[in-house]
């Protein structure tokens, strides 16, 4: 098949491309062409900007792609765009999204009120009532880690616009915690920095150590895009990429641990004695657990990597390229005081 991907050049986009060319299949990106990203041999490239996309549509023509998978869609005016591009061109687009868009989310993050969502949460699950809920500050810091995102940023009408075209068809693959070498967010580096450092505990704010969200390796999501995108049975349809154990917080502490052989414990503390630099602000008693039968059964998938052999490839790559912090982060003092040492 021929694919044609937008974006595809930060942390998730080379591993999708390098499962397309072993399966077989021809890769080509359109993006700005700053990223050093090491691709295979044999990706085309087409460089241009998420604005000028429809610029290029004579282009997108000329390259007959079967399936365009999407990976930078923000907003809904941006969804608009990029099926007014591909209609009639492509058979079927693929869209990125996350569980943001659940109402759950919503809940555990304050954009929303009422009772916690029941678990765990397949692909029909309630969604967000509110929609652009992120505060123009927040995307400010969003978008120091991911320039692509807009001030309209809000996956629900990407998700409504891409799943309402009878021409263009499209797939939705609503993402987890993403982790693995290249992770901007750097999410295993707090907790292995203090196992590094010898540290005889970690702490963790009681609520937060029970809170269980999902999970997902790099190239395992990467594996699950992939199959997405060539399987034409995913057309129309909506799945949910995680592990399929959504460990608590103190179970994931305890396993990065395990992993490097550190000696020390998880300890759960009251959010009152929990030392300011580890308080976790949210609503931590709404879990965020996915439901990923759907893709396991319909289209086949297994995650290609054990999660034993995960974490030491994560491990391994944030020892090498640890991300500059600020030292409060790690007022081990106060943490300390904590523990009464």
């Amino acid at each position: 098949m021929k694919i044609l991907l937008i974006g595809g050049t930060g942390f998730i986009g080379p591993c999708v491309v390098h499962e397309l060319v072993r399966g077989g299949h021809h890769a080509t990106i359109y993006s700005r062409g700053t990223s050093r990203a090491e691709l295979p041999d044999g990706v085309d490239r087409i460089v241009g900007t998420r604005d000028d996309i429809g610029a290029h549509r004579e282009e997108f023509r000329r390259l007959t792609p079967d399936v365009v998978v999407d990976f930078i869609l923000s907003s809904g005016a941006q969804a608009e765009i990029s099926m007014n591009t591909f209609r009639g061109i492509a058979k079927r687009i693929v869209v990125l999204s996350s569980g943001y868009v659940y109402r759950a989310c919503g809940i555990l993050y304050g954009f929303e009120s009422g009772p916690l969502q029941p678990l765990p949460l397949r692909e029909n699950a309630e969604l967000r009532t509110r929609q652009n809920p992120y505060p123009p500050e927040v995307l400010a810091r969003v978008r120091q880690v991911y320039p692509w995102v807009g001030d309209a940023y809000d996956k629900i009408p990407v998700e409504q616009i891409a799943m309402s075209d009878r021409e263009l068809r499209g797939t939705v693959l609503r993402l987890p915690m993403v982790y693995g070498p290249g992770d901007p967010l750097h999410r295993l580096f707090p907790h292995l920095k203090r196992m590094d450092d010898q540290r005889p505990a970690i702490l963790l704010q009681e609520d937060a150590a029970r809170w269980r969200g999902p999970r997902g390796y790099v190239e395992n999501v990467a594996a699950a895009i992939a199959l997405a995108t060539v399987s034409e049975h995913a057309a129309g349809e909506i799945y949910n990429i995680a592990e399929p154990d959504a460990h608590t917080e103190a179970e994931w502490v305890g396993r990065i641990g395990r992993a490097v052989g550190w000696n020390g414990k998880v300890v759960s503390v009251p959010k009152d004695s929990t030392p300011s630099h580890l308080r976790v602000p949210y609503n931590s008693e709404q879990d965020w657990v996915y439901d990923t039968t759907k893709i396991r059964q319909q289209l086949g998938f297994t995650e290609p990597l054990e999660e034993s052999e995960a974490l030491r490839r994560t491990i391994a790559w944030e020892r090498e390229s640890p991300p500059a912090f600020a030292p409060e982060q790690f007022d081990y003092a106060a943490e300390d005081q904590v523990l009464h040492i």
